[in-house]
Formats: structure tokens, C-alpha cells, sequence
């Protein structure tokens, strides 16, 4: 069978033939591969820098794909492994079957980012229906989903910031109520998350940028009157596309009620995450099929997965293999 392989941590995979996986036990089936999505899970393992890598070379890059069981039905695997081919081995019980109504490009796409939104907005910041959220960074593909779930849950008002002009003109239509750019001055970013913030008080800030943008953000959230009246803040950082650190003076986590949290391996509860193949992922699923929610995607051959693997996602849509 076809498959992307590498040979050594930190190499672009290479679409090269294989020999297909042989069953081991009674517990795996083999799935017929209908599609693999490329998130940046797959690329740090293949780079050797995740906790999770794969130990033995070379190797199937890939954590987690679609397609169809010996006995027709249509799934999605979770951590299958070495899913970025024409077959891969699943675990019983390692799968969900997928609802009528989904393609398999959608249901390879969504779970990464669709999960990571949810954790971030449900239950890290906890958000309650009727609060304000501003979402930094919101042009991505996991930006764009946690615009559609922020509504979903009951927020009041979502603010949307980003770079690309094209993006940001789309996101209204996805729910953001206020779209600011970052592609302006310090000031007047400024400027307009303060104007934002006196009219309705951020109650939960989900953070893609880290660096930079999110020092200004906290900058805006710090407080300056000595007497005034504390209001609650939960800002939870999920990426670090702008940098991997800030700058963060004491004083503005005195002078204001900031809760700092972070989405991530490691950072969701046991019991939540056992929630995921019997409950969020099947609510993700179902907001797909009744079209309460939206992922753009961009489909490539998985022969032409060396182009694929180092392209970047242009406008918020979601590479996605096909064999």
C-alpha cells in the first residue's frame, strides 16, 4: 500500500510504498483510509519534538483519520496512528461510527479543532450564556469553529480579532458581532479593545496568538482605578502563533481579576476526556449534519503529500489527505 513516511525525526514524509499492516490480536480491525487531516499534532511528532512521537523509525505519520470497517461501516479513529495511508490498524472500540449526513473529508477535518474550541470555551473558561468573549487570532481554522461554538453555548457577544483582511470579512457570517484587526498600530489595537471592553466587559478571552497581541490584550484588561468594582476574566491561551512568551508585569494581574488558564495536552480532566467518543464528539458531528456549524477544508492527494505537508492553511481552511 501507499503511505507518507520519514525515515528520521524532522523530515517532510515521503509518499512511498509499504508493506499493509498485519493484524496482531482480536482487537484490531483494518480500516480502508478515506481521508487524513494535517494539524500540527501530526507535524511535531514527525519533527521528534512531541511528547507523544513515535519511537521507531521509519514511520506512518498520522494520529487520527476516517473510513470504512470491514463491514461497511463508516468511522472516525482517534488515535489510531500511522493514519496518513490507504490502510491503518484501529482498535475496537478506538472508533465512532459517523452519522449519515457527514463526508469523510468534514469528519477527518473537524475533531482537532472542533475539540480544542470546545475544551477552551466549555470547560476551561466555563462560558456562561450571555457573556462577552473576544477571540484573538480568530482567522484560523480553530479561530472560525470557536466563533460558531461560542454562539452555540450562549454567548451574548463575540469579538473576533486577526490579520488576514479576506478572513476577517467572513467571520460575521460565522457570528462575530465585532471584528478588529491586529494588522494596525499598538495604539489603536488598543484603542479598540478599550472602546470594546467599556461597553461590555471581556468575561472570557480565548487566545491562538500568545506574544505580542496577547500583551496588549492584558495591557487593556488591567485595571486602573484603585476603588473600582473587580470583574472577572478567564483568559485561556491555546496557541503561540504570534510567540511562545510574554511579558506579563505583576501588576496587571493585581490590579484586575484575571484568571490565566492554558488548552492543551494535559489539561482537560480524565473524566472529561472519556466524554469525548460518547458525547462531544458526536454533538460535533450532529452540528455539522443540521449545519449549525461550518469547517472550511482543502482537499490534496496523498501522493502530493510533501507539497501538503509545508503549505500553510491559507484562510482558515483545514488540510485534509486523501488516498
Amino acid at each position: 500500500m501507499k503511505a507518507a513516511v520519514i525515515h528520521q525525526f524532522g523530515e517532510t514524509p515521503r509518499y512511498e510504498e509499504v508493506a499493509d499492516p498485519i493484524l496482531q490480536s482480536e482487537n484490531e480491525l483494518l480500516m480502508t483510509v478515506k481521508a487524513a487531516s494535517i494539524k500540527n499534532i501530526d507535524k511535531s511528532q514527525a519533527r521528534g519534538s512531541h511528547y507523544d512521537r513515535s519511537k521507531q523509525l521509519p514511520a506512518i505519520v498520522g494520529t487520527d483519520g476516517v473510513g470504512v470497517l470491514p463491514d461497511g461501516s463508516r468511522v472516525y479513529a482517534f488515535y489510531a496512528g500511522s493514519t496518513m495511508a490507504e490502510k491503518v490498524l484501529v482498535q475496537k472500540g478506538g472508533y465512532i461510527v459517523l452519522p449519515d449526513g457527514i463526508d469523510y473529508i468534514t469528519a477527518a477535518a473537524l475533531p482537532n479543532p472542533g475539540l480544542s474550541a470546545w475544551f477552551s470555551l466549555y470547560y476551561r473558561a466555563g462560558l456562561q450564556p450571555g457573556e462577552t468573549v473576544l477571540i484573538n487570532g480568530a482567522t484560523g481554522v480553530t479561530g472560525k469553529i470557536a466563533i460558531q461554538l461560542a454562539k452555540h453555548f450562549g454567548a451574548g457577544k463575540v469579538i473576533a480579532t486577526g490579520r488576514n483582511p479576506q478572513a476577517l470579512a467572513t467571520l460575521p457570517d460565522l457570528g462575530a458581532d465585532v471584528v478588529i484587526s491586529l494588522a494596525q498600530s499598538d495604539a489603536d489595537l488598543q484603542a479598540a479593545l478599550k472602546a470594546e471592553q467599556r461597553k461590555t466587559p471581556f468575561d472570557v478571552v480565548i487566545d491562538y496568538t500568545w506574544g505580542h497581541p496577547a500583551e496588549l490584550i492584558l495591557g487593556v484588561l488591567a485595571g486602573n482605578d484603585f476603588m473600582a468594582e473587580a470583574h472577572r476574566t478567564r483568559y485561556v491561551t491555546v496557541g503561540e502563533m504570534a510567540g511562545p512568551t510574554i511579558q506579563l508585569a505583576s501588576g496587571v494581574l493585581r490590579s484586575a481579576a484575571i484568571e490565566l488558564y492554558g488548552v492543551g495536552g494535559g489539561s482537560i480532566p480524565k473524566e472529561v476526556m472519556r466524554k469525548v467518543p460518547t458525547e462531544i464528539l458526536p454533538k460535533l458531528f450532529d452540528l455539522i449534519v443540521t449545519g449549525k456549524l461550518k469547517i472550511e477544508t482543502e482537499v490534496v492527494a496523498l501522493s502530493d503529500v510533501e507539497r501538503a505537508w509545508n503549505q500553510s492553511e491559507s484562510g482558515g481552511k483545514r488540510l485534509v489527505l486523501a488516498p
